[in-house]
This record gives structure tokens, C-alpha cells and sequence, in this order.
């Protein structure tokens, strides 16, 4: 069983004093060595962890004493620290500067950390032990995280496959070793085809409309490119790209699309079609191997939704009026576009380029306009920083001192209202062709009690960077990405549980995501954006009449925004919700998908999924397969408890410290929704979430 976790991973190379990772860490808060760690230390570092972490469960499963709460389950959650920092310290450093040899390691490492998983998760007397605990839960008078500690231990085993005979756990190995390569395989493509896809221009002429700061970036991107005198324009995760709303010239957005939906599905070395298809087939063997119909029954069960039925229902119940009022906006633009050009049609490249025009000229303005008063830093400490000091009484303090794994990352301390330190905070907003996609929060070290352990987190976006001595200016979504990832963050400062299996964003995903997007609504409350949103170059305040206009255009195209999510969550239902038999072969990928937008009533070609299966990174290379919904089902809660703010104050320390000591701080302590029936005094609401989102029909 132990030689499985690591085999072929023998302990040599350099001395553990050699080895920054295999010593406790001399900062603060355990905050990495980043000075002092290199790729050639992950090898040796994660071979340790693991012989350590076996040792640790092998002692636990063969203790003689009878089990007991702390002899078992209790020091199954001190165990493994040695493993857990070397993997958050590689996670951190491979999605945020990754290099050949890191993702070398990660490929070999993926099968290996799986196989460790499951000798750890399959071992017979270590499961016995819990088995024997669960079964007389009752008689142990275990206080209430201790209660649910137990519960959640004995489902994890569980549903990882311990309830086994051995010939179904050897095949549950070799799916799950064989599910890691391809996830690490499939996330490593996507990386490296969104760089291989970026868009060349060859003359400034072609690039009409664009701000002149995105010119000045991609102009530096096509010359660390090797091509100096032209222009490069980088590919975001998302299907549709942000050059799209300014650029003039339809063909370049024609090719700016076409290279975004081709990725991962048009041959060469990066296609992930084939992956694609392996992921969904072996997932859907794994789910039936334990007992489930399919892997979004498996995946679904351990979640607030519960079930399929329940995600398919609110999708569902949603999808018909958003795709008729995107229909409505597509009219719109058709209108426009037959006015400018007789004959013209609309396609999806136009949509974003065309709506800009619609709002200017129903609202009075285009999102261009607010960049200039989004200048990051402001953004960040008299914004972000701000809104958090107001409701929770936080303060921030720069650490100039602390080691960084790049040149752009700022650190900063967290201190609590009576000023004692409570955290440290990476703040990581530049976008490189050596950093992963999208926008996230990580933590190199959660809360603890039981390890006395507080926080190193990290809050990471992916904003263009503007020339030397030029200001960052960010654009509206960036800004609420901004908000968004910190409302994570605040999950993590404020975590105040005894077990690490309950740290901070320790949640099921689709409640994960409700702090996150609460905290999206002080980024344009009053009182927070007259504190940042500041002109860069005079300090003058955004304009009373300009906000206004944003308000009044809160609801427009918010068919298109609400349709390209739903596509993207119904794709996801739809390749976890088949058998393994039902899962077609790489070639057959795009016409699956295409299949299944036509049945969930969502496939108008001028609106694409959000993302397209081959660069579908939360599902099939993250912890989001079957749960992409959450942020739907997140944002019910959001919209509700957002009316619930509105009603009782808004950006109060009486509000704040409510959020903070019934959710926050209890991070997966408690039932999601127990915590948040709690805070809110009622069941949510969905109609808040309608009214935002223009869904309300008779239905509703």
C-alpha cells in the first residue's frame, strides 16, 4: 500500500536543509521562502511529503489502542503537512510563472499524487477505524465541528471508494491515475494554446478603435514575441475576447474569434478533443464503479443543489428568457448594423463591438469611458481595501520585506480591529504568457486552531500591463473581478475554524461562490466608488451624471451575458450527465456539443457557450466538473442577501460583522445553508436575482 504513493519516487538530491521546502518556513505566518526556492527542490521535496504522510497514516491505521476521535480522526487532520505546503507552493508557482521544468514536474507528479490519494483513502484499517467511529457518533458527545468533522471524514472515505472490494479499488486506482494525467495534460494545452493562438497585426492602422494603453501592451507582447514593429494580441480564457468591443476592423475580429473557438479542437500538438472525450468516459466509469448513474449524480450529491434534477431545473427555468431577451438585444444590433452597412449580418464577432454602440447611444455612454478612473492601484487600496476596512474594520500594511516569485506581485499584512496581524495577502494583477488564465484566489497556508496556523493567500487577475511609467487602468468587469476575488480572500481571512478540512473556502462549490460575488456590490456602492474611482490624471471624481448612466444601463445585454453562461453550465451538465457509453470519440466532440445546445434551447449562433468543451478549464482541468452552475446558484444568494444589505444599511461595521462572525468565519464548519438561513433570517429569495438579470416572466 505505502510503496503505491510513491513509487518510483525515491528520496535523493539535496538534504533537507538544502531544501527550503522540507523546512518550516522562518517568516511570518509560514510565508514561503520564494527567494530560496527552486524547480529542482519540488522533485525530492514531494517525495518526502509523501513517505512522511504515509508513515503518519500507516501509525494512525495500526495504533492499538482502541479508535478514538483524537487518535484517528484528529490526528488524520494533523497529518500530511509536509505534502499539503509543498503542493500549495508548486500550484502557486506553476499557475502564476509557470516554466518547462514546472510543468514537467506537474505531468509527473499528477498520476503519483492521485495514486497517493488513494493509498491514503483506500487503506482498510485506517477506514475501519473510521468506520467504527461513525457508527457509535452518537455515543461520543463530540461537540458541534467535531460532529460534523466525523460525518465529513467517514463521507470522504467513502465517496473516495473505501466501501470497495479490491478488485473495484485496483480499477478505481487506475481510472483516478489516469484522470489526473489527462486533467494536467488537458490544462497545460490549454495554456500553451491560447500563447500559440494569439493574433499578429502587422500595421497600428489595423487596430482603429482600440485604447491607446491595449496598443502600447501589444506592441510590447509582438516584440518579446520577436516581432518588433507589429502588434500582438493575447487570447483570454473566455470565448469572447475583450479587443472585440473597440475594434473597427470586422475582419481582424473575425480572426480574433475564430482563433478563441478553435482552440483545443483543430489537430495539431494541443487539441484536446481526445482528452476531452477520455475525461468524460472515465469519469462517467469511476461514477457508476461507486454507485452513481453518472458523474454529475456523484459530483452533485456532495453539494447544497443536491441533485441533476434540482441544477437541471434552475437552468431550465432560466434558459428561455434569457435566450429570448438575447434574441431581443440581437434584433437591436441587427437594426444598427443594416443601418451603417445594408446587407450586413450579425456574427458573433460583432456582438460585443456592435452592443457598445447600442448603449452609446441609449445610454449616453461606452464602458471606455470609465477606464480612466480605474487606475488599478486606487482600485485596489481606496476601493477593494476600503469597502473591507468599512464593513469588517480591517486595515492593510505593504510588506516591502517579504520575498516575491515575481517582480510584479505586492504583498501586504492584514490586521484585525485591534490591530493585531491576521493575515498576509499576495496581490498578483499583470497578465504573462507564464501565467494560467482567468482570475482566482489561492492560499499557500489556511486557518487553523488545531495548527495554529493563519493565513497566506494570494488574489490573482490577469490585466494587461501598460508600458513602463504608464497607469494601470482597468476596465469595469476587471474591477468587479477584483471585488469578486477578494470576497474569496475574506472567506480565508476570517476563517476562525479549529480543522483545516473546514479552512476558509473549505465549502461546496456552489456556495463557495456566494461570499465572492457579495462583495462584487460595494465595488459600485456610493460611498466606495466615490473613494477610488478617481480621474488618473487630474483626481477628479467620476462624474455624478457618468454613474448614473451606468446604473441606468445595469440590465443591457445582460441576455447575452446570462445566455453564454447558461451554454457553458448546460455543456457541463450534459458531458457529466451521460454514461461512459454515451460519450463519443474525439472526432465527434464538437458535434456532441453542438448536439446538446440544441436540445437545452440555447444554440443561436450569435451568442457561443462561454467557453467551448476544449478550453473548458473549470471542468475539465479544475474542481468544477458538474459544478460550473454554482455561480448561478451562488447568485441567488447573492442577489437576495444584496437586497438584504440594501435594506439595513449597506456598508455598516453592524453588517459586516454579522456576514463575518455567521459566515464567513465558520468556512465549511457548519451546513452552507444552515449558516446562511441563519444570517439571513429567511430562505432565499429568487426574485432578486430575476430582477437583475431581466428574467422575470409569468412563469416566474
Amino acid at each position: 500500500m505505502a510503496a503505491l504513493g510513491v513509487v518510483g519516487l525515491a528520496v535523493t538530491g539535496l538534504a533537507a536543509s538544502d531544501n527550503p521546502l522540507l523546512v518550516p518556513s522562518d517568516l511570518p505566518f509560514g510565508y514561503p521562502r520564494f527567494d530560496l526556492v527552486r524547480d529542482e527542490h519540488f522533485r525530492s521535496a514531494y517525495a518526502q511529503g509523501m513517505l512522511e504522510n504515509l508513515r503518519e497514516v500507516d501509525a494512525i491505521a495500526g495504533n492499538p489502542a482502541e479508535p478514538t476521535f483524537e487518535n484517528t480522526v484528529v490526528a488524520l487532520e494533523r497529518a500530511g503537512q509536509l505534502l499539503d505546503g509543498v503542493d500549495r507552493v508548486f500550484d502557486g508557482l506553476n499557475g502564476t510563472n509557470t516554466n518547462r521544468e514546472l510543468q514537467a514536474i506537474e505531468k509527473e507528479m499528477a498520476p503519483r499524487l492521485a495514486a497517493h490519494a488513494d493509498a491514503v483513502r483506500l487503506n482498510p484499517r485506517l477506514f475501519a477505524r473510521i468506520d467504527a467511529l461513525h457508527a457509535r457518533r452518537a455515543e461520543l458527545a463530540l461537540d458541534s465541528e467535531s460532529a460534523r468533522l466525523l460525518e465529513r471524514c467517514h463521507t470522504d472515505f467513502v465517496r473516495a471508494g473505501a466501501k470497495l472490494g479490491e478488485a473495484e479499488q485496483a480499477k478505481l486506482r487506475a481510472l483516478n491515475a489516469e484522470l489526473a494525467t489527462l486533467q494536467t495534460s488537458f490544462s497545460q494545452n490549454v495554456l500553451k494554446e491560447a500563447n500559440a493562438a494569439a493574433v499578429l497585426v502587422e500595421t497600428r492602422a489595423e487596430l482603429e478603435g482600440w485604447g491607446e494603453d491595449a496598443i502600447v501592451a501589444a506592441a510590447a507582447a509582438a516584440k518579446a514575441a520577436g516581432h518588433e514593429g507589429q502588434f500582438l494580441i493575447r487570447i483570454v480564457n473566455t470565448t469572447g475576447q475583450p479587443a472585440l468591443g473597440q475594434l473597427a476592423n470586422r475582419a481582424l475580429r473575425e480572426r480574433i474569434h475564430r482563433a478563441s473557438v478553435a482552440r483545443g479542437s483543430i489537430g495539431g500538438e494541443f487539441d484536446n478533443r481526445a482528452a476531452v472525450a477520455a475525461i468524460a468516459r472515465l469519469r462517467a466509469e469511476r461514477a457508476l464503479l461507486l454507485g452513481y448513474a453518472n458523474h454529475a449524480a456523484f459530483a452533485l450529491a456532495d453539494q447544497t443543489a443536491r441533485t441533476a434534477d434540482a441544477v437541471n431545473g434552475l437552468l431550465a427555468r432560466l434558459a428561455p428568457a434569457a435566450v429570448a431577451n438575447a434574441r431581443r438585444e440581437a434584433g437591436d444590433i441587427q437594426k444598427l448594423m443594416s443601418a451603417e452597412t445594408p446587407g450586413s449580418l450579425l456574427e458573433p464577432w460583432d456582438w460585443a463591438f456592435y452592443s457598445e454602440k447600442v448603449r452609446a447611444g441609449r445610454y449616453a455612454f461606452d464602458e471606455d469611458q470609465l477606464r480612466p478612473y480605474f487606475e488599478a492601484n486606487r482600485v485596489l487600496v481606496d476601493g477593494v481595501f476600503y469597502a473591507a476596512t468599512r464593513l469588517y474594520g480591517i486595515t492593510f500594511k505593504e510588506r516591502t520585506d517579504l520575498p516575491r516569485y515575481h517582480p510584479d506581485t505586492r504583498t501586504f499584512e492584514v490586521c484585525d480591529v485591534d490591530g493585531s496581524a491576521m493575515a498576509l495577502l499576495i496581490v498578483d494583477w499583470y497578465a504573462r504568457p507564464s501565467k494560467r488564465g482567468g482570475a482566482w484566489a489561492n492560499a499557500y497556508v489556511s486557518q487553523s486552531g488545531l495548527l495554529g496556523t493563519r493565513p497566506v493567500i494570494g488574489n490573482h487577475l490577469n490585466i494587461p500591463k501598460p508600458a513602463a511609467g504608464e497607469p494601470t487602468l482597468m476596465t469595469f468587469d476587471e474591477v468587479n473581478t477584483a471585488f469578486h476575488e477578494f470576497g474569496h480572500n475574506l472567506h480565508q481571512i476570517f476563517s476562525a475554524v479549529r480543522y483545516p478540512r473546514f479552512s476558509g473556502t473549505s465549502v461546496p462549490r456552489d456556495f463557495v461562490e456566494f461570499p465572492s460575488q457579495v462583495n462584487e456590490m460595494w465595488m459600485d456602492w456610493p460611498e466606495v466608488l466615490s473613494h477610488y474611482a478617481k480621474h488618473h490624471r487630474t483626481g477628479e471624481p467620476i462624474p455624478a451624471e457618468l454613474v448614473a448612466k451606468v446604473e441606468a444601463a445595469a440590465k443591457f445585454n445582460q441576455g447575452f451575458a446570462t445566455t453564454e453562461y447558461l451554454a457553458a453550465s448546460l455543456l457541463d451538465q450534459t458531458w457529466h450527465q451521460v454514461t461512459a457509453a454515451q460519450v463519443p470519440a474525439a472526432d465527434g466532440v464538437v458535434a456532441f456539443e453542438a448536439a446538446a445546445l440544441q436540445r437545452a434551447g440555447v444554440d443561436f449562433a450569435a451568442v457561443p457557450p462561454r467557453y467551448r468543451s476544449t478550453y473548458f478549464s473549470h471542468i475539465f482541468a479544475n474542481s468544477y466538473s458538474a459544478g460550473y452552475y454554482a455561480y448561478l446558484w451562488s447568485e441567488v444568494l447573492d442577489a437576495d442577501t444584496v437586497e438584504w444589505f440594501k435594506r439595513n444599511g449597506g456598508l455598516t461595521r453592524t453588517n459586516g460583522d454579522r456576514l463575518r462572525g455567521m459566515v464567513l468565519s465558520r468556512g465549511g464548519s457548519g451546513e452552507p445553508m444552515d449558516l446562511y438561513r441563519a444570517f439571513r433570517g429567511a430562505e432565499p429569495d429568487i426574485r432578486p436575482l430575476l430582477e437583475r438579470r431581466g428574467l422575470q416572466t409569468d412563469r416566474n
